[in-house]
């Protein structure tokens, strides 16, 4: 195995150990602080922090890699992370809902150290790579991919954990099992990756590439589509219209994450860009942006209008097949709204991790190799602003619209992304390559 081989393997590890603790202590946060009698809207404010410090994050982060290297921004990123599990550590009586904010606030930096460092790590340790962007591209789906998998596993691994061995037991082991990961990929893991040789300017983290700053748009709303009915709005929807118990909501949204990171894993095979080592270019990111952009409105249109069409649906078919369609008619409008959320919301997963993918190669495509970190961090202060814009839009809007002016709201915000994508240029093969060669 080379040594480029070896230090991705090294950093995908480290990454999937940090994702797995980012997923449990959500869960962990939740479902205890549930259990001390919080409000569910205390419950969300626990997490606004942890999304509000990732927009400031991902703009330090970046310059940050380039002066001291992106292993050690990675590092610190552990370390952080090994802090806030301790601190949720404490007695009951200190924890009040500024204190958890402030833990979660650091676990929401730490995230966006690590997310960032690992991500244009791939860049820098892809010199094998060089003159196959596929390769690239295959790279960075795995990573991310796996990433989500992971969070969602998370999930599972936060309330396996509180239910066996308490609240405080699972918070010692997330933070024992991290350290020591974090020792062991400090001790393998070259030092100074990413780091310019000059000392890198905060001004450079606002990118003059205009691929970078167009891409960044995009992806601001891209989140923003997702989030303004998957965070809030879908669970209360699940819970309250449908009655599912929280059990089956965060084991059904846990699959979804898992399921979604599967096949953002998979999309360069799904893709099949590999011929002559091209990966996508603008041209995919706008074809399926604007495929994305159908999904939600399919999904509202049917929520809306199948309950009544239900029934004629069942007479027309009793009527040509002579079968008794009886149980088809006496569906509930519950039952077919929810019908028509779930698979529509299996399309979404497919779909949006797709758009997802892409992003994540393109914006390591686009970037030059010196400023790779600070471009990548540019890119995630954007995905960061999407996703707190799409959670604080959730629950305004299902407030006072329901699900399916969420869903609207979500196809006007991919069809912004779609727009933001026309600028989008190609990935000529010459330039990447020459882009890479340099690792």
């Amino acid at each position: 195995m080379n040594a480029s081989m070896r230090n991705y393997l090294t950093v995908t590890g480290g990454y999937w150990a940090f994702t797995i603790t980012d997923g449990a202590i959500r869960m962990l946060v939740v479902l205890y602080f549930h259990q001390l009698g919080y409000s569910p809207f205390e419950v969300a404010m626990l997490f606004l922090f942890y999304e509000v410090f990732g927009i400031v994050t991902n703009l330090v982060g970046g310059w940050l890699g380039a002066r001291i290297g992106l292993n050690l921004t990675m590092h610190i990123g552990m370390a952080l992370q090994v802090v806030a599990l301790l601190m949720l550590t404490v007695p009951d009586p200190w924890l009040s809902v500024a204190y958890v904010m402030a833990a979660q606030a650091l676990s929401g930096i730490a995230k966006d150290l690590n997310k960032m460092s690992a991500k244009a790590t791939v860049k820098t340790l892809a010199g094998d790579a060089a003159g196959d962007e596929s390769k690239l591209f295959k790279y960075v789906a795995v990573l991310t991919g796996s990433k989500n998998a992971l969070k969602g596993a998370g999930f599972f691994v936060g309330a396996a954990l509180l239910q066996g061995i308490g609240f405080r037991g699972a918070l010692l082991v997330l933070a024992g099992v991290l350290f020591v990961v974090l020792v062991v990929t400090a001790l393998l893991l070259p030092s100074g990756v990413g780091k310019l040789a000059g000392k890198a300017r905060f001004t450079q983290v606002f990118s003059n590439t205009p691929a970078v700053n167009w891409l960044s748009a995009a992806r601001f709303f891209l989140f923003g589509a997702r989030d303004v009915w998957f965070v809030v709005a879908l669970p209360v929807f699940l819970y309250e219209v449908l009655g599912w118990s929280f059990t089956q909501v965060g084991g059904f949204l846990a699959f979804w994450i898992i399921g979604y990171g599967l096949v953002q894993a998979s999309a360069p095979g799904l893709l099949r860009r590999g011929r002559h080592g091209a990966g996508p270019g603008g041209g995919t990111a706008r074809v399926w942006a604007l495929v994305l952009a159908l999904i939600p409105v399919g999904i509202a249109l049917g929520m809306t209008h199948g309950p009544a069409i239900t029934p004629v649906l069942a007479t027309w078919l009793a009527d040509l097949t002579g079968a008794d369609m009886d149980w088809l008619a006496a569906v509930s409008a519950a039952q077919v709204q929810g019908t028509v959320l779930i698979a529509g919301l299996v399309l979404f997963g497919i779909v949006f991790a797709i758009n997802s993918a892409v992003h994540s190669y393109l914006i390591l495509a686009y970037s030059d190799f010196r400023k790779v970190s600070m471009n990548v961090g540019f890119y995630y202060m954007a995905n960061a602003g999407g996703r707190l814009t799409g959670t604080v839009l959730s629950g305004l809007v299902y407030q006072n619209q329901g699900l399916t002016g969420c869903l609207w709201w979500s196809a006007g915000l991919v069809l912004a992304a779609f727009v933001f994508s026309i600028r989008l240029p190609a990935v000529p093969v010459a330039a990447a390559r020459e882009g890479v060669a340099h690792v």
